[in-house]
């Protein structure tokens, strides 16, 4: 029976341990804390901060892991891929590529001015650097993840009030402000099998207004924003030029993208699985199961699961509950349709919702059809 280790116990781990089970796998997990709801489904867990490699790595030859992967985690993907090409365990993207999708900074200066679909950027050290870029911008800390820190900036107040907060959640101490780009936002789960994209999904990606950074809200699939072929063309160009200059030779992508007119500009782009439940939404869409056709691929080196790729002509909506930090969970003042397709809450109710990116915390989703009407 082959092992896999998934580093991290959050919710879109526990994702990954459940079908990794279907699929007849014994799983591992390792995380800081038991404080999330994949060491509760999970065959086998241990505390261990997985930041830790000679610990994670003892970890690995003592429970002869074959594989070590994780999902919807940009801090563990470098580390996994490290460990991976130290032990020659499978993975999809050495360590180098890894670290530039995972710090900000590293992959506006990896992607250069003359790529196209780059945005104009500026790495500031300290408060009182130079701005080289106008009001408005997006202000986030170069290395974290979840939208923690991230903020629209309009004016020189916004500056002033958001800068040290943005900087603590840099483990390196950077802040990175980048052109605001005023358009809709998409976001692109694409695959990749010998060095071409031949899964692409483009989903709405809608954010709550009244907050902000972009804390997401809601995955449409598919984009109701695509509305031409020069966008959709525009769309796919910049993907597998990406997939190009990542050197991405198999496995999945995830990117945030927003449109200015018919040109898309990347936002994030990681070498990995979403953390947003994305797979389940698109498995109803294309009946295409992306955790099933990863962990496949990585154990087996098989891609059949492609085979499945059928795309149905139904929407499908991935919406997030949310909270305030601090508050306690009571699900029954969210309106939640019957007809939802499946659902799954984060907290038990009158628990209290831990501050994550400090504004309005995500609780659990819920994925609906067409709207969630019955037809």
């Amino acid at each position: 029976m082959k092992k896999v280790l998934i580093l991290g116990v959050a919710a879109v781990q526990m994702d990954a341990i459940i079908e990794l089970k279907k699929m007849g796998i014994k799983t591992y997990a390792i995380a800081q804390a038991n404080d999330g709801p994949a060491s509760k489904v999970v065959d086998y867990f241990e505390k261990i901060n997985f930041v830790n490699k000679n610990k994670v790595i003892e970890f690995i030859k003592k429970h002869k892991i074959d594989c070590i992967y994780t999902v919807g985690s940009d801090i563990a993907v470098p580390i996994s891929a490290e460990i991976s090409e130290e032990l020659d365990l499978p993975y999809f993207v050495p360590k180098e590529t890894a670290v530039i999708c995972n710090n900000k900074n590293y992959m506006r200066e990896y992607f250069g001015s003359d790529f196209e679909g780059n945005v104009k950027y500026q790495i500031l050290k300290d408060f009182n650097t130079e701005l080289e870029i106008d009001y408005p911008f997006i202000m986030k800390p170069s290395d974290s993840q979840g939208q923690r820190g991230v903020r629209l900036i309009k004016n020189s107040t916004d500056f002033m009030e958001s800068f040290e907060m943005c900087k603590k959640y840099s483990r390196a101490g950077l802040v990175l402000i980048e052109d605001y780009i005023e358009g809709p936002e998409i976001s692109v789960n694409a695959y990749v099998v010998d060095g071409k994209a031949v899964f692409m999904v483009h989903s709405d990606r809608e954010v709550w207004t009244q907050y902000s950074g972009g804390l997401i809200h809601k995955h449409i699939v598919p984009s109701q924003n695509i509305t031409n072929s020069e966008a959709e063309v525009n769309l796919e160009s910049l993907i597998n030029r990406t997939v190009d200059k990542l050197e991405i030779e198999n496995g999945p992508l995830y990117f945030q993208i927003k449109f200015c007119g018919n040109k898309p500009y990347i936002i994030e782009v990681t070498p990995r699985l979403d953390g947003c439940h994305m797979w389940r939404v698109l498995n109803y869409y294309t009946n295409v199961n992306l955790i099933k056709l990863t962990f496949e691929k990585l154990l087996f080196g098989s891609s059949k699961e492609l085979a499945n790729y059928n795309v149905s002509g139904n929407q499908y909506t991935l919406e997030f509950i949310c909270e305030l930090p601090n508050k306690y969970v009571d699900y029954s003042k969210f309106n939640i349709p019957p007809t939802n397709l499946c659902m799954f809450k984060y907290y038990k109710d009158k628990d209290i919702v831990r501050p994550i990116n400090n504004q309005y915390e995500k609780v659990g989703y819920f994925i609906t059809k067409n709207g969630g009407k019955v037809l």
